[in-house]
């Protein structure tokens, strides 16, 4: 079920599953404001709904800003899921391998600078990704 979706994110959840699926936003600079205020409502639905697994869709996500603007959004979105009850968040990969290798740098930078209360894992098949969420692989 869609509990939220506007121009720049959807969140679609599995209660079946208590998996929430986020399709992760693209990040352009005119946006960047705009896409904080979005995953501060994504913290909140979290919490609303107490979701303990994430599902983050970055197969089509399009960059167009440097790559300390796009760490910083990384940082934003883990600070919040960070002050959730979220154990296992798997990330699905970007087809486009130049952005996958930033995103990657970025998922490295935060595992480094600070301490995760959940398990982090990347993913390029959706199903894998189900099956690891739910213990299942």
């Amino acid at each position: 079920m869609v509990l939220f979706q506007n121009s720049i994110v959807k969140l679609d959840y599995n209660p079946a599953t208590d998996i929430l699926e986020i399709e992760y936003p693209d990040l352009h600079g005119y946006l960047l404001l705009e896409i904080k205020h979005n995953i501060d409502i994504i913290v909140d639905i979290i919490k609303s709904y107490d979701v303990k697994r994430l599902i983050l869709d970055s197969t089509r996500t399009v960059i167009s800003v440097s790559e300390e603007e796009s760490r910083e959004i990384a940082m934003y979105l883990a600070m919040g899921v960070m002050k959730t009850r979220v154990q296992k968040v798997a990330r699905l990969e970007s087809y486009n391998s130049t952005l996958e290798e930033a995103a990657q740098n970025n998922v490295r930078h935060i595992e480094e600078s600070q301490l995760l209360p959940f398990l982090i894992k990347n993913f390029t098949c959706k199903a894998d990704a189900v099956a690891w969420l739910t213990g299942s692989m």
